[in-house]
């Protein structure tokens, strides 16, 4: 085990050691390596900001001692929160796409149904807000985070930070160019709906997959209006494909129903969106306590008709809402973050991310806040 570990701990140094330190060099006496291992050690281990990190270092004083350099000892928390500030997020987050890289680990959203198509590389793309990362005092609100998830691997590829939840659609395109989609389907929601972020994944060798909503409204009318015709006359045309399946847990049945297909001719405005081939609509139809509850979503999309890999499609930019968001709130407690330095809160919500990512890689059957305690105690 303490082989294993010391593997891991090097491995981590390895590809940290071309990242540019920016800490001033006055009365600098902390390695870079060794406070990076240690805040990625920390919160893994629960640790939620600077002094927990801190906290953290010094209860495991012995066992860093074993693995990591120190001159200097164990770095206070002062220590830690000052690095985070200074740090650059696109440079950082580089870092761990490259180790991530050179794990090599399984697909963990493997497809069981004998009916699904081969996984292929999805990346589902949609924002979040730290909701207690507000500043009065500086007038600001809360950061807001867009997120790039590798659903088949499921772990974070990218991240990029924004003032405003508005400002969502300037933020997807820098951070398009910051992650790698060529060959990969790019799914977003409706905020993301925009013609030139089609035009930006086709450029980069990549195909789309929009949900749509009223941001969009005479496309989204145009669609929606087309798939209420065909089921009025029970979706006679040869064009549509359908699926179906059910899917139960947690005391709720979901009968999940899709329907893919060309566009029509009679849907004007195709050409102003690259590549735009296939529209389809997801209905799903949830039973719990007696009670139904119906909800539709209409999608344009690049990819051509396949109606199976556009339910996994759809299914995998759930994940990032039920897998990535869920824990990052529920298990990691987000949402409580008070820290108040935007490029700390930024590098501190990508080591959660990057926690996340590696706790998933783990083959047990314990859910990821027991594999955060194990760590912990352990």
């Amino acid at each position: 085990m303490h082989e294993v570990i010391e593997t891991e701990v090097t491995s981590i140094l390895e590809y940290f050691s071309p990242l540019e330190d920016p800490r001033s060099t006055i009365n600098r006496r902390h390695l870079l390596g060794d406070l990076i291992v240690i805040s990625i050690c920390a919160v893994i281990a629960g640790a939620d900001g600077p002094q927990a990190i801190g906290v953290w270092a010094l209860s495991n004083e012995q066992w860093l001692k074993e693995h990591l350099t120190l001159p200097f000892g164990i770095p206070s928390h002062d220590t830690i929160g000052r690095l985070l500030a200074v740090l650059k997020p696109h440079a950082f987050q580089q870092c761990f796409q490259q180790w991530i890289q050179s794990l090599d680990g399984q697909p963990l959203d493997t497809e069981t149904s004998p009916d699904a198509v081969p996984l292929e590389k999805r990346i589902a793309i949609d924002g979040k807000a730290l909701r207690r990362s507000h500043d009065r005092k500086k007038n600001l609100g809360a950061l807001f985070l867009v997120s790039a998830w590798s659903v088949e691997n499921g772990v974070s590829i990218g991240q990029l930070a924004t003032e405003e939840k508005s400002n969502e659609i300037k933020a997807i395109p820098e951070l398009l160019q910051n992650i790698d989609v060529s060959g990969a389907l790019v799914t977003i929601d409706a905020a993301g709906c925009q013609k030139n972020i089609a035009s930006q994944i086709i450029a980069a060798g990549g195909d789309w997959l929009f949900s749509l909503k009223g941001n969009q409204g005479n496309l989204h009318q145009a669609v929606e209006n087309w798939f209420l015709e065909e089921s009025l006359h029970g979706f006679r045309n040869d064009n549509v494909h359908t699926h179906q399946e059910t899917v139960k847990g947690h005391g709720r049945i979901d009968v999940l129903t899709y329907y893919h297909c060309n566009v029509p001719e009679c849907i004007v405005g195709v050409s102003a969106w690259k590549g735009l081939r296939t529209i389809g609509v997801a209905i799903r139809e949830s039973h719990k306590d007696g009670k139904v509850t119906r909800e539709v979503r209409y999608f344009i999309s690049s990819m051509p008709v396949g109606v199976q890999r556009f339910a996994q499609a759809v299914r995998g930019h759930w994940s990032i809402e039920n897998t990535l968001h869920w824990c990052l709130d529920v298990t990691f407690r987000e949402d409580e973050s008070r820290l108040r330095n935007r490029q700390a809160s930024n590098n501190l919500a990508w080591l959660r991310r990057f926690a996340l990512s590696l706790l998933k890689q783990i083959k047990d059957k314990e859910s990821i806040a027991m594999r955060r305690r194990k760590a912990g105690w352990n």
